[in-house]
């Protein structure tokens, strides 16, 4: 226990900017000229919101630019 609590410090601003990339990308994929690939918005919705690092995979194909 007393391992984590010395590692807190570390993780928070990794959580934290983890979290801040998850509502950027929800945000980013509920604008209306927004198309997507692979599967409609409400899946990637889900997606980013449940699954570790799904947001990568919707930054760098699940987007169409």
């Amino acid at each position: 226990m007393d391992i984590l609590i010395d590692l807190l410090p570390i993780l928070i601003p990794f959580v934290l900017i983890e979290l801040a990339v998850r509502i950027y990308c929800i945000l980013d994929l509920h604008k209306p000229e927004r198309e997507v690939l692979l599967v409609n918005k409400t899946v990637w919705t889900v997606l980013i919101a449940l699954v570790t690092f799904a947001w990568v995979v919707y930054l760098l194909g699940g987007k169409k630019t």
